[in-house]
């Protein structure tokens, strides 16, 4: 599947591509509603009792779901400013509005015919509005969704947002007064206040088609979180309107409770989901945000101790050199010079050079040779759990994950935590590196393995991005070299320093036909030979 979309949108539900759990949980909420669907249908005409408080409380919840939506989905517009979203939440504010009217003209609930002035044909004609405008806002939002369809960022958003909010209050009192004041002129979909005329087939049909047209186009054009709860919320249009149109079902049937029930519990999810999942993702962005700082702040304070501690170490034999090269000019200087002086004083040069090259030695071999902090791990579960780290990160730019871990791998004796950083950095580097494919499928590959006959585990991180030459693959592991506008040129330097100071390797290779490969090896005990 090729990359959609710009990698700079911003993280929102309208763009941000939906997670194997969110599909799989959205299958299970269709497939109850089928099954409550397929035990509805043999008794569908079953007559019921008449319950008057049903159709105020059924429309008061819906008005209350519906703007609540809206409302999210016009948050969303203002940051993303695209006309799909514009469009939608203004259909989502039409159908809170239409319904209200539906419930205070329905019949026998506030007055015979309604109030307002209401006919017999007024309220079912509010219904059928409702319903034909809620799919067409959900097929332009489709259509709308994938073009260049934006307002410009520069005026604040409430300068949109007002207008459409006018437009659908405009349209909605337009309605209301077709429907109420001319009501004589609608077609007749009701007879009588319970049972329908045949041209609600007709008017069923076509709600159907449109409904079906949504669907299908969130099908084929599903790339977000957003699509796929619609596509719950058209789901059950479908089911709705199969119920009170096409069935030929009367009022207080239990087709006709079952149906409003549809669109009642389906509003209702798609908005319990999309807070859920709001929620989610700025709880994630609020976490990371924490660990970023922390983690800013803590290498800040490790920095600092350590360039404190070596400065002190390393300034000792400095400042020795640095007063013995100064004697030694002195006596070269002299007539004669005295060489028995200067040799003494080189000697205690060389010194003082061997204890500075030591307490560099011995910083080098505790990284490399610590074993405080090693533990036995699975590197599967490592690679899992960094995979899951930067499940958002891989969501929003669109990167599919192929992970190939071969299974029953020896446990690793290393540091879990110095690991788990080259994963995470070598990833969000895979990440970078396809950051503007567009022409292409973004595509993460990780394998592991084990080599034969040899105690040593292999992982493998490969991309689809756009490669690095031979000449800078020569030198990406040099201390700040880097290819990024953006980059310090320490990241794969550190990386693979702590691979080798667990006596491991960290290699770069061109990926075919497009990207790079990483290919990490680790000894089974971690260099801690003994």
């Amino acid at each position: 599947m090729v990359a959609r979309g710009t990698p700079d949108e911003p993280l929102l539900l309208a763009t941000l591509p939906p997670s194997d759990r969110q599909i799989r949980l959205v299958f299970v909420i269709l497939t109850i509603f089928g099954v409550v669907f397929a035990v509805v249908m043999p008794f569908a005409n079953t007559p019921l009792p008449r319950l008057d408080a049903w159709v105020p409380s059924f429309t008061t919840a819906l008005t209350v779901t519906d703007l609540i939506t809206s409302t999210l989905l016009y948050a969303q517009f203002s940051i993303a400013r695209q006309r799909a979203l514009l469009v939608l939440a203004a259909g989502y504010l039409f159908s809170a509005l239409i319904v209200i009217p539906y419930g205070l003209t329905f019949p026998g609930v506030y007055a015979p015919t309604g109030v307002l002035g209401a006919g017999l044909q007024t309220a079912v004609w509010f219904y059928l509005v409702w319903h034909m405008v809620s799919p067409l806002s959900v097929i332009a939002y489709e259509l709308l969704k994938d073009t260049d369809a934006t307002f410009s960022s520069r005026w604040p958003a409430v300068f949109t947002i007002a207008p459409s909010i006018v437009a659908v209050i405009a349209l909605v009192g337009a309605v209301i007064w077709f429907c109420t004041a001319r009501h004589d002129l609608l077609p007749v979909i009701y007879r009588d206040i319970r049972s329908l005329s045949p041209l609600a087939n007709v008017a069923g049909g076509v709600i159907f088609l449109l409904c079906t047209i949504a669907l299908i186009l969130l099908w084929v054009r599903r790339t977000s979180v957003l699509d796929l709860w619609l596509m719950v919320t058209v789901s059950a249009w479908l089911l709705e309107i199969t119920l009170n149109g096409l069935l030929l079902t009367d009022r207080f049937s239990l087709a006709w409770y079952a149906g409003r029930t549809f669109a009642l519990v389906s509003g209702s999810v798609v908005l319990i989901m999309l807070l859920s999942e709001m929620t989610a993702l700025y709880s994630h962005l609020a976490r990371s945000v924490v660990r970023q700082r922390s983690g800013r702040q803590a290498r800040q304070i490790a920095m600092d101790a350590m360039a404190a501690s070596i400065a002190h170490e390393v300034n000792q034999p400095l400042g020795v050199i640095a007063l013995n090269t100064a004697t030694a000019l002195l006596n070269l200087a002299k007539t004669p010079p005295n060489n028995d002086e200067v040799r003494a004083i080189l000697e205690d040069i060389a010194t003082a050079s061997d204890r500075a090259n030591n307490i560099i030695s011995s910083l080098r071999t505790m990284f490399r040779k610590g074993a405080r902090g090693r533990v036995w791990f699975d590197t599967n579960e490592l690679v899992r759990e960094a995979i899951a780290t930067l499940d958002l990160n891989l969501r929003s730019q669109r990167v599919s994950v192929i992970s190939e871990l071969r299974e029953g791998l020896p446990q690793v004796h290393a540091d879990r935590g110095q690991l788990q950083q080259v994963f995470l950095n070598l990833i969000m580097n895979a990440i970078e590196a396809m950051h503007a494919v567009t022409d292409r499928a973004r595509r993460l590959r990780i394998t592991s393995s084990a080599i034969q006959d040899s105690s040593e585990i292999v992982i493998t991180i490969e991309d689809s991005g756009e490669g690095i030459s031979t000449k800078e693959k020569d030198r990406i592991f040099e201390p700040f070299f880097t290819t990024k506008s953006a980059g310090t040129g320490i990241g794969l330097t550190i990386c693979r320093s702590i691979v080798e100071s667990h006596g491991g390797s960290l290699r770069a290779s061109a990926n075919n036909p497009y990207g790079t490969i990483f290919e990490i090896v680790v000894p089974i005990d971690g260099g801690d030979r003994t």
